[in-house]
C-alpha cells in the first residue's frame, strides 16, 4: 500500500495550511506518506481540513491552532510536533497575508510593521524554534515566497518588500545551515486559483473578464492550482536534494514575454477595486473570506 510514496514517515509542519496553496500542501504530502502538523489560526477551518483526512491510509494530519505573530504560538507549534513524532523532517512557511493594494502615501509605519511581523519573522520564528530538530534529521525548509519578491507589482510595495526579504532570508540562511545538511528554498507562485479567488472574482462587475484577465497573465493561459505549488513544494523535500537557496517560480511564465510593463494607464482614480482584490489573490492565498484582512486587528495570521 505504502509503495511509491515520495514522504513516507517525513514529519512535515505546515503553517497556514487549512485553505489555498497551504492546504495543498497538507494534502499533497500527507498522500505521499508523510505526518503533517498543521497550523491556522481559524480553528473552524483548521478543523475541517484535518477532520477531512483523518482517514487516510497514507500519511497522516494534525492541527495546531497558532498565530504566527505569537512567539508562544509558533513555540507551542514545534513542541507539539516534536512531542507526538520525535523529529521534525521538513517546514513549510506558507502562514501570510497582502493588504489592500494603495500608494506608499496610504501606508502607516505601523501597517508595515504589522505585516513584516506575520509575512517575515512569522518564518523566522518558525525557523529558528524548528531548526534545532531539523539539523539532527539533515531536512529541509521551503519558503512560501511570491512573484511579488521579485517583479513587484503596483500598489503593494509593502508586500513585495516583504516578500522580497523572504527570498533573501532564503539564501543567507541555506548558507547557514549548509553545515547541517539542512537545505533551505523558496517557492514563487504566479495566478493560482483557489476559492478565494474564485469568490472574489465572482463578485466582480464581470466575473467571466477578470478570469480571463488572470489566465492571460500566464503564457500558459490559464492559472495554477494549489496541488501543483504543492507537488513543486515536494520535489524539493523530497528529490532535490542538491538544490539549497533556490527559488522556483511556479508561474505558467508569468514573467515573460516582458511582462505588462505599461501601468501609466491606471490612475488612482481609476483604479479597479475587483480587479485588484483579484490579483491579490494569485500572490497570497489567505482563506480570508470576503474582504482583506485588517492588519491593525490582533491574530492576523493567515494561509496562503
Amino acid at each position: 500500500m505504502a509503495e511509491g510514496l515520495r514522504y513516507k514517515d517525513k514529519v512535515t509542519i505546515i503553517t497556514g495550511g487549512s485553505s489555498g496553496i497551504g492546504k495543498g500542501c497538507l494534502q499533497v504530502f500527507v498522500r505521499n506518506g508523510a505526518k503533517v502538523v498543521f497550523c491556522s489560526n481559524d480553528e473552524n477551518q483548521g478543523q475541517a481540513a484535518e477532520k477531512e483526512l483523518c482517514e487516510s491510509e497514507k500519511g497522516e494530519a494534525t492541527f495546531v491552532y497558532a498565530d504566527m505573530c505569537s512567539e508562544e504560538d509558533v513555540k507551542n507549534l514545534v513542541e507539539q510536533t516534536v512531542k507526538r513524532y520525535g523529529k521534525i523532517d521538513c517546514l513549510i512557511n506558507n502562514a501570510g497575508t497582502h493588504p489592500a493594494f494603495k500608494p506608499i502615501d496610504d501606508f502607516t509605519s505601523d501597517d508595515f510593521r504589522k505585516l513584516f511581523d506575520l509575512n517575515v519573522l512569522g518564518y523566522f520564528r518558525a525557523s529558528k524554534y524548528a531548526l534545532p530538530y531539523l539539523r539532527k534529521t539533515e531536512g529541509n525548509i521551503i519558503n512560501m515566497a511570491s512573484m511579488s519578491g521579485q517583479h513587484s507589482e503596483k500598489f503593494a510595495f509593502t508586500y513585495a518588500a516583504t516578500k522580497g526579504a523572504v527570498s533573501a532570508m532564503t539564501r543567507a540562511l541555506a548558507i547557514d545551515e549548509a553545515m547541517y545538511n539542512v537545505r533551505v528554498n523558496a517557492v514563487s507562485p504566479g495566478p493560482t486559483r483557489t476559492p478565494l479567488l474564485v469568490e472574489v472574482v465572482n463578485q466582480s462587475s464581470d466575473p467571466k473578464a477578470r478570469m480571463q484577465e488572470l489566465e492571460n497573465h500566464s503564457v500558459l493561459g490559464r492559472m495554477g492550482e494549489p496541488e501543483e505549488v504543492a507537488l513543486t513544494c515536494l520535489y524539493l523535500a523530497s528529490d532535490a536534494t542538491f538544490c539549497t537557496g533556490e527559488e522556483i517560480q511556479v508561474c505558467g511564465g508569468s514573467g515573460l514575454n516582458y511582462a505588462n510593463k505599461n501601468m501609466r494607464i491606471v490612475t488612482k482614480n481609476k483604479f479597479d477595486t475587483d480587479a485588484l482584490s483579484c490579483i491579490k489573490d494569485h500572490h497570497e492565498h489567505t482563506g480570508h473570506r470576503g474582504t482583506f484582512r485588517d492588519l491593525s486587528s490582533p491574530g492576523s495570521s493567515r494561509n496562503q
